[in-house]
């Protein structure tokens, strides 16, 4: 069995033009990942990375000026829509619901759309909105917005589920409470997209990831394997009399007003020789921090970088 075959996302050099001629522009450019069933694939980048745009073809929302996109081990999300709904669920950066309908007028009318769905009671209570059901839309708060997205978005228990920034302007409760909501249908068998600003988001979801950069993927893999790729840091201040050259560190060492920072992909045995260096001359290491390698130093190595030439 194939890649494409046993996957519930495929996507194989895709290309997303917008424009013609002269005006063309390549937002998605040779994007290529597979999602296997009840994983969960955190698509991160810069705003213009292309995320949404390679969302967009996924849902079949616009076909792909080149390449090849499959769900389900084999449907197209634009030939085969009918087949591919009734089995997914997509929660957009925006949502379109009436201002004037209450949160549970709202759903309800989802619901009369939806096949296989969930009662309305249980959406709403589902995403912790069950206090706000008699309140107006235009009276929600941002985060509570992006709660009822949530709720219409998972009506139909989706085999496959698309949440395109699904935290935006939550505060740190609704964040994580979310967050266990996206973990339970994970656990029930869900395959889930997820884009999202929030690195700690990926970092606590995702099972893969990609960071995106000017429409290309440029690094993919778990979270630890994408770090590896990238140096950790020790941070101290170093009295007058020493200078980076007397230190016993394999890295590349840089001062900067009396205050060293050294990048090592040998953490824990440049910190070891440096503490016991320390310690044999008498040398206090001021305000001594030792870092490993994150997520957010390997996607602002990557969003610094510059484009390719086309």
């Amino acid at each position: 069995m194939t890649q494409e075959e046993s996957s519930h996302i495929h996507a194989d050099d895709v290309w997303r033009r917008y424009g013609r001629g002269k005006n063309a522009f390549d937002a998605v450019r040779g994007v290529s990942f597979t999602v296997r069933p009840g994983q969960l694939f955190a698509l991160l980048g810069t705003n213009g990375a292309g995320k949404t745009s390679t969302v967009e073809l996924l849902e079949g929302l616009a076909v792909p000026h080149r390449g090849r996109i499959r769900l389900f081990g084999g449907l197209d999300p634009v030939a085969d829509r009918d087949r591919i709904r009734p089995r997914t669920g997509a929660m957009l950066q925006e949502g379109g619901f009436i201002s004037h309908l209450t949160v549970a007028e709202s759903v309800e009318m989802w619901v009369r759309l939806t096949s296989r769905s969930r009662p309305v009671a249980e959406a709403i209570e589902l995403v912790g909105l069950s206090h706000r059901a008699d309140v107006m839309v235009q009276n929600l708060s941002g985060g509570e917005r992006r709660r009822l997205d949530l709720a219409v978005a998972t009506l139909s228990h989706p085999d496959v589920l698309f949440l395109d920034e699904p935290t935006a302007g939550m505060d740190a409760e609704g964040r994580h409470a979310t967050w266990r909501l996206i973990r339970s249908m994970q656990e029930r068998g869900t395959t889930i997209l997820l884009t999202t600003h929030y690195l700690e988001e990926a970092e606590a979801l995702a099972d893969q990831l990609a960071i995106m950069h000017r429409g290309r993927i440029a690094a993919s893999g778990t979270v630890s394997e994408i770090v590896a790729d990238h140096s950790s840091t020790l941070s101290f201040g170093l009295p007058d009399k020493w200078t980076v050259h007397d230190l016993p560190v394999s890295g590349t060492a840089e001062e900067r007003g009396r205050r060293v920072t050294i990048r090592t992909g040998q953490l824990q045995q440049d910190a070891t020789r440096l503490l016991a260096w320390a310690e044999g001359h008498d040398v206090t290491l001021d305000r001594f921090t030792a870092r490993p390698a994150s997520l957010e130093e390997a996607f602002i190595s990557i969003a610094s970088q510059e484009g390719e030439a086309e």
